[in-house]
Protein backbone atom coordinates (compact mmCIF):
# COMPACT_ATOMS: atom_id res chain seq x y z
CA UNK A 1 0.00 0.00 0.00
CA UNK A 2 2.58 2.75 0.71
CA UNK A 3 4.37 1.87 -2.55
CA UNK A 4 0.97 2.69 -4.18
CA UNK A 5 0.77 6.03 -2.25
CA UNK A 6 4.16 6.80 -3.38
CA UNK A 7 3.13 6.06 -6.96
CA UNK A 8 0.35 8.56 -6.01
CA UNK A 9 2.16 11.40 -4.72
CA UNK A 10 4.22 11.31 -7.55
CA UNK A 11 1.36 11.69 -9.95
CA UNK A 12 -0.46 14.47 -8.05
CA UNK A 13 2.86 16.29 -7.43
CA UNK A 14 2.03 18.55 -10.19
CA UNK A 15 -0.93 20.14 -7.86
CA UNK A 16 -0.10 21.53 -4.35
CA UNK A 17 -3.86 21.04 -3.04
CA UNK A 18 -4.02 17.50 -4.50
CA UNK A 19 -0.55 16.78 -2.87
CA UNK A 20 -1.39 18.35 0.61
CA UNK A 21 -4.76 15.87 0.41
CA UNK A 22 -2.62 12.71 -0.34
CA UNK A 23 -0.34 13.29 1.45
CA UNK A 24 -2.09 13.97 4.50
CA UNK A 25 -4.27 10.34 3.38
CA UNK A 26 -1.37 8.92 3.68
CA UNK A 27 -0.85 9.48 6.77
CA UNK A 28 -3.85 8.93 8.29
CA UNK A 29 -3.96 4.91 7.59
CA UNK A 30 0.08 4.63 8.19
CA UNK A 31 0.60 3.26 11.94
CA UNK A 32 3.94 1.54 12.64
CA UNK A 33 6.20 4.29 14.08
CA UNK A 34 9.16 3.20 11.61
CA UNK A 35 7.41 3.17 8.65
CA UNK A 36 5.91 6.24 9.60
CA UNK A 37 9.68 7.60 9.74
CA UNK A 38 10.85 5.67 6.17
CA UNK A 39 7.79 7.47 4.56
CA UNK A 40 8.94 11.26 6.23
CA UNK A 41 12.46 10.27 5.37
CA UNK A 42 11.18 9.80 1.42
CA UNK A 43 8.86 12.73 1.14
CA UNK A 44 11.71 14.27 2.47
CA UNK A 45 13.92 13.69 -0.95
CA UNK A 46 11.08 13.52 -3.17
CA UNK A 47 9.07 16.82 -2.52
CA UNK A 48 11.68 18.55 0.43
CA UNK A 49 12.57 21.23 -2.36
CA UNK A 50 8.80 21.74 -4.04
CA UNK A 51 6.74 21.50 -1.05
CA UNK A 52 8.89 21.69 2.09
CA UNK A 53 5.88 23.62 4.37
CA UNK A 54 3.60 20.94 3.07
CA UNK A 55 5.39 17.76 4.17
CA UNK A 56 7.35 19.72 7.20
CA UNK A 57 3.71 20.44 8.44
CA UNK A 58 2.17 17.13 7.37
CA UNK A 59 4.67 14.97 9.58
CA UNK A 60 4.45 17.56 12.47
CA UNK A 61 2.24 15.85 14.66
CA UNK A 62 4.61 12.91 15.26
CA UNK A 63 7.57 12.71 17.36
CA UNK A 64 10.82 11.38 15.96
Amino acid sequence: MLELTKKILRGVSFDRFLFKKELNKALSWITEPEEIKKFRTWCIVEFGDIYPTIVRNAFNRYAF
